[in-house]
């Protein structure tokens, strides 16, 4: 009886003109596998600055970007947003973060899986290596046992 009155205070709380999402809570966001707009990126993406280059234009050092285009670094929208300005004045659409080593498509409106993607896969692991003094864990091997228990949990049903 708890559970019910709790789901109903929550759906009057959230509403329906409400911006925010069922989960959203979680901080959980799906990346996209793909993009297409990855064809203006850098031809060379395993040399990039530092993850300690402050802004190119206002010197701030947390919550920094690199343009994947022309490696620019600039802060995030969250301090003074001049990555979002660099991608409107120039449309290089493609950046990692350098807080968490995210990738954001700002045509797509979303986060790019740089793991997935071939084209994204060196500056992920560079920028890896210089935050955290090396090489990344295989993804490979957490896929496969992500695959193992999901035939485990499913094998009745095969």
């Amino acid at each position: 009886m708890a559970t019910s009155s709790s789901t109903t205070q929550l759906e009057i709380q959230l509403g329906e003109d409400d911006d925010l999402l069922l989960g959203a809570e979680s901080g959980w966001v799906e990346a996209r596998t793909s993009c297409d707009h990855l064809a203006s990126l850098s031809s060379d993406l395993v040399h990039i600055p530092t993850l300690a280059t402050p802004c190119n234009r206002c010197d701030q050092s947390s919550e920094n970007w690199l343009c994947l285009c022309c490696k620019d670094v600039l802060c995030s929208r969250y301090v003074n947003k001049h990555m979002l300005q660099h991608f409107q004045q120039t449309n290089h659409s493609v950046a990692l973060s350098y807080s968490d080593l995210s990738v954001w498509c700002f045509v797509c409106d979303a986060y790019l899986d740089a793991q997935v993607i071939p084209q994204l896969q060196s500056v992920h692991e560079t920028a890896h290596i210089l935050k955290f003094g090396r090489a990344r864990p295989s993804r490979t091997v957490r896929t496969s046992i992500s695959s193992f228990r999901w035939l485990v949990r499913h094998s009745n049903d095969l």
